[in-house]
């Protein structure tokens, strides 16, 4: 059998990537967009392959048995479900939907057709955060006593969603896999909308892990207001402390332990340098060959979905976001 051939709906910043990551595997089919300059960007640089602005023509095609969705979050249900229903393989970027039923009713059809559905939670490719996935099963890092993440940049132009849901489900998704916990609880939030256009532009969540008998409190913050661009995740166990700093270029990935003498010791775990979102396109186009479910299905993407659905209920009980909303 040969590879399924994809089509790719949205061909904006991210859509680029997976242009060249899906024609790289040599499984790209057709590129849709509604923007003519984005089409022709396509036709010039990867020649051979198909391109339109009519949607019904891509889930019409007989030639293409898989569809992956880059466009704004809030056309992500419609365009999936519509690619499902057309007996279409989805593969969607994050977030899945906006809404919690949504979520559930994709999987559901997914499910009822046979048909693989994947989110594109980029970290769970990524082969440092594998790496450290490892390490926490083994007890390299000992008893698990905390977990961060920190997301910030500064990026004040994207304003057509809050940086809850921009920034905030890498952070879920990672954490909820590391920790092999479905069910995170959102214990506290906070949440300022500092430029007062009605979204939330500095967040933070704090969350319990129920992982056996135990429950790992957790940590979220997000800015789009900071200069300086943060990408960190903390782990702090018994025996050592990781960090995953992806702001580097090398040794991404630190261990952090005391020596009896108090002396600071850090080590740097091996782990394949490979480009996670490579690894995730492949990952897509296997789990339609061999009829796998994929890592980050809708289970997975279900967690960040009821997650953040949780965090601007509570934060949209609270009037004039202006001011600082404080914790819930």
């Amino acid at each position: 059998m040969g590879l399924p051939r994809v089509a790719l709906i949205g061909c904006g910043n991210w859509g680029k990537n997976l242009v060249r990551n899906f024609h790289h595997l040599g499984a790209l089919s057709t590129v849709c967009d509604s923007d003519h300059k984005r089409l022709d960007y396509v036709a010039r640089e990867f020649r051979g392959v198909k391109i339109t602005s009519d949607y019904q023509s891509v889930l019409d095609d007989a030639e293409v048995s898989a569809i992956v969705i880059a466009t704004p979050s809030d056309t992500h249900f419609n365009l999936a479900r519509q690619a499902l229903l057309a007996g279409k393989h989805v593969y969607v970027e994050k977030p899945l939907a906006r809404d919690v039923k949504h979520a559930e009713e994709l999987d559901a059809l997914a499910t009822e057709r046979n048909l693989v559905l994947m989110v594109g939670h980029l970290l769970l490719y990524h082969p440092a955060v594998n790496c450290l996935k490892d390490l926490i099963a083994s007890g390299e890092l000992g008893e698990l006593l905390f977990v961060r993440s920190d997301r910030m940049n500064f990026n004040l132009s994207r304003r057509d969603w809050s940086v809850l849901w921009d920034l905030a489900p890498h952070d879920i998704s990672m954490m909820s896999y590391l920790l092999d916990c479905a069910s995170p609880e959102v214990s506290r939030v906070g949440g300022w909308d500092t430029l007062g256009d009605g979204l939330v532009d500095v967040a933070y969540l704090d969350l319990a892990f129920p992982i056996g008998d135990k429950v790992v409190p957790g940590q979220v913050r997000n800015s789009w207001i900071d200069p300086q661009k943060v990408v960190r995740l903390t782990v702090n166990g018994t025996k050592k402390t990781a960090v995953l700093n992806d702001t580097q270029q090398e040794d991404k990935l630190a261990l952090h332990s005391l020596t009896s003498e108090g002396r600071m010791v850090v080590e740097y775990p091996y782990y394949p340098d490979s480009e996670p979102l490579h690894l995730e396109c492949e990952h897509f186009l296997q789990c339609i060959l061999r009829g796998e479910r994929p890592r980050t299905d809708a289970n997975n993407a279900y967690t960040v979905v009821r997650v953040l659905s949780d965090v601007e209920k509570r934060l949209s009980s609270r009037p004039g976001l202006r001011k600082p909303v404080g914790s819930v």
